[in-house]
């Protein structure tokens, strides 16, 4: 499954704290919102991962601008909003997880995903054929 995603907020505005509870802030509501719109599809289309089997996740970014960001505050919007568009039931299903970032200048940045259903057979970060178990290829 490949698909195109908006550039989400940085995890650092994806939570608020409130009266003692942590929740979901708007930008991160909004961000959710627009990812579960995109991925709205009528029944039937195929391309889905397993819904309860282990997966590969790769995301590709490209930031909306110059700024510095950490690859790592990406993630989680990315990977719950794909679970409230019901991409797969849990993202404890991604068993590989690969994020690499492109210095492609894009307008307003976005996610690249490239979702598969394990065992890889070949690599998501080079394309070369992986070995099995059994040491063929």
């Amino acid at each position: 499954m490949r698909l195109a995603l908006p550039y989400p907020p940085s995890v650092n505005h994806y939570w608020r704290h409130w009266r003692g509870r942590t929740l979901i802030s708007r930008a991160g509501r909004e961000y959710r919102a627009a990812v579960c719109q995109l991925l709205a599809r009528p029944a039937g289309q195929g391309g889905e991962p397993p819904r309860n089997g282990r997966v590969a996740l790769c995301m590709d970014a490209f930031p909306p601008d110059r700024r510095r960001r950490d690859l790592d505050n990406i993630q989680k919007p990315v990977l719950d909003a794909l679970e409230h568009a019901r991409t797969y039931e849990d993202d404890s299903q991604i068993d590989f997880l690969l994020t690499r970032r492109s210095d492609l200048d894009r307008p307003h940045g976005h996610i690249a995903v490239h979702i598969d259903p394990l065992p890889l057979f070949v690599c998501p970060a080079c394309g070369r054929a992986l070995p099995h178990g059994d040491g063929t290829v």
